[in-house]
């Protein structure tokens, strides 16, 4: 029986945790997974948008994530009310507006895992049960968020 290859959206600091010495090794063995076809990744212009100002070599690694099997989404009407949701529900203060963006676009795409670096807003308990408390509440599934190092590990 064929196995369901995970869909997984990565954030930001993924995409940067490449290039950094405090990430990149998990980093780097995701990516390798990635290649080999074990998960399949959905990137959002949200990302892309906040690589705009990062080193060409990380913007780089975007354009080449997104040329290969990537799922490629924008942000939508339904994803910023949901953000705005998780906002007015004081899961994360105002300045994790974008933070935000993430979850609910990788909630509303349904993807198994949403993928990140960022232990304050995101990858944290928490606001964990912050943004699946507001998701069952709006009739949206649970999101399971989850650092590079605890997906890469997992198998078997």
């Amino acid at each position: 029986m064929a196995s369901h290859i995970q869909r997984i959206y990565l954030d930001t600091s993924v995409i940067g945790g490449y290039y950094d010495t405090e990430f990149e090794e998990d980093t780097r063995i995701l990516f390798e997974k990635i290649k080999l076809g074990q998960f399949h990744v959905v990137l959002s212009d949200i990302t892309e948008g906040e690589l705009q100002e990062a080193p060409e070599m990380i913007r780089n690694l975007f354009i080449e994530l997104s040329a290969g099997q990537a799922t490629k989404i924008e942000l939508t009407e339904e994803a910023v009310q949901l953000a705005d949701m998780y906002l007015a529900e004081k899961v994360v203060g105002k300045t994790s507006r974008v933070d935000c963006f993430h979850i609910a676009l990788a909630t509303i795409q349904r993807v198994d895992i949403l993928v990140s670096w960022n232990f304050k807003h995101i990858v944290n308990v928490q606001r964990i049960r912050g943004y699946n408390s507001v998701n069952m509440k709006l009739g949206y599934p649970t999101i399971d968020i989850r650092s590079p190092k605890e997906i890469i590990y997992y198998e078997y």
